[in-house]
């Protein structure tokens, strides 16, 4: 929990040197606590209140990372319960299952299925983040060639999962460097899983049935020399793990507890493909930092990693996209001039109707924030004016030999002025974009 100024006050020497620039070190320390000063400034404070001092700074929960690379998976440090107070900082990560009892080709196919567990949507690139190897079979020896398999065939963050310290130090040591997480270690493994962790330099987690468990496993990892840490919720149902995960990260963040001060892991491995995603979509909404599916089916991940898309995404700042001429197709200068926002789900959404008409288009998008067509309107961020310049400013003039624009049927009102500001003749085009088709091939062919 952050300190007031006094409570600085109280662990700085009061010695009113004034060599950290400040007046007193009461002034000091108000500085400090708004975050406008820094410890090092004062040269007299100790050891002691500079460990302290460094605790209370910290995040209330912890940044884990795992993997290497552009694969590296980073989830943690967030700062609120809800993300209107300001954000979610590191998106939630979802793993897809892979079982050591699956050998051979069938363990390849696996493999390369959860690698495959890649989209684009609305412009924006979503994929699997990683994947949990599941000690299924008992077997350190399978559970070890697993990992191998994996190490060969597959660039994706790790999450080893087995309850046992031999088979978690197997497949370690087939994937030296790629920094998988380790999970899980519960009150009887505890001290040989910290001690895999802190060896191979790997994020760790802990496995418990109630919060106050997890807190005591936390600290003994800690002690142990084990610091970056996970929490799994063992024998819960998902309303029951919704219900713990809240409270966690509301102790955390709002009571300042330390032990609960990290990350989340939940594995979903109930059920059919239904179950599981709406589990897991459950979990991602409430706090789920980490969710593994046992699935490799694409509408699934699909599903989940849009979840988490909207979940992270600032509530302050919509999805855009550049603002600039666009071509669809091969236009040439007979070819349609439509406009809309850059409001990345109105843009992607016009782009696709287009296409459908099969028709060769030109896309002008207007900059008006990141709102959609109505929104913008509303708001006046769409208006003649800052049309005209997107048409000035992109050249549109000089791809077409015609001089009309199709504009959203919802906005036909500004069509008049438009005409004025710019000379174009105006067409209004479907309130709908579903519409599209239908109109360039009816409408503007003719």
């Amino acid at each position: 929990m952050a300190l007031t100024g006094l409570d600085i006050f109280k662990l700085l020497p009061k010695t009113n040197c004034k060599k950290c620039g400040m007046p007193t070190c009461l002034a000091f320390a108000m500085q400090l606590a708004q975050k406008r000063a820094k410890l090092d400034a004062c040269p007299f404070v100790s050891d002691e209140a500079k460990q302290t001092l460094d605790a209370a700074a910290a995040p209330p929960m912890r940044l884990i990372k795992f993997g290497q690379g552009e694969h590296q998976v980073q989830v943690g440090q967030e700062t609120v319960l809800f993300r209107h107070e300001e954000k979610f900082h590191n998106p939630a990560a979802v793993a897809a299952v892979v079982s050591d009892s699956l050998t051979g080709d069938a363990l390849l196919a696996r493999i390369k299925a959860v690698n495959g567990l890649q989209f684009e949507r609305v412009g924006l690139h979503l994929g699997v983040n990683a994947v949990a190897l599941k000690n299924d079979s008992g077997d350190p020896k399978l559970f070890r060639d697993a990992a191998s398999a994996l190490k060969q065939h597959s660039k994706l963050a790790v999450i080893l999962y087995s309850d046992s310290a031999d088979a978690i130090q197997g497949a370690l040591e087939e994937l030296t460097g790629a920094c998988p997480l380790i999970a899980s270690a519960t009150q009887s493994t505890i001290e040989a899983m910290a001690g895999l962790a802190k060896t191979h330099k790997c994020p760790l987690a802990v496995k418990a049935d109630s919060l106050e468990a997890l807190a005591e496993l936390t600290e003994k990892a800690a002690a142990l020399g084990a610091e970056d840490l996970v929490l799994s919720l063992d024998g819960l149902s998902v309303k029951e793990r919704l219900y713990t995960w809240t409270k966690a990260r509301a102790l955390a963040l709002k009571k300042g507890c330390r032990a609960l001060g990290y990350p989340t892991l939940s594995l979903v491995d109930q059920g059919d493909d239904t179950r599981q995603l709406a589990d897991a979509a459950s979990l991602l909404c409430k706090y789920g930092n980490i969710v593994a599916v046992d699935s490799v089916e694409p509408a699934v991940y699909l599903a989940l990693l849009t979840v988490v898309t909207n979940i992270y995404t600032d509530p302050q700042k919509p999805i855009q996209v550049e603002a600039k001429l666009y071509e669809i197709g091969e236009p040439d200068e007979t070819s349609p001039v439509l406009f809309t926002t850059n409001f990345s789900l109105t843009y992607y959404t016009v782009e696709s109707d287009v296409e459908a008409s099969r028709i060769p288009a030109y896309i002008l998008v207007v900059d008006t924030e990141g709102t959609s067509v109505l929104t913008a309107y509303s708001g006046d961020k769409l208006n003649e004016e800052c049309v005209k310049a997107a048409i000035d400013k992109f050249e549109v003039e000089s791809k077409v030999k015609h001089r009309k624009m199709i504009i959203p049927g919802y906005v036909a009102v500004m069509s008049g002025k438009l005409e004025e500001a710019t000379g174009w003749e105006v067409l209004v085009g479907p309130r709908e974009s579903s519409m599209l088709p239908k109109y360039l091939q009816e409408v503007w062919s003719k």
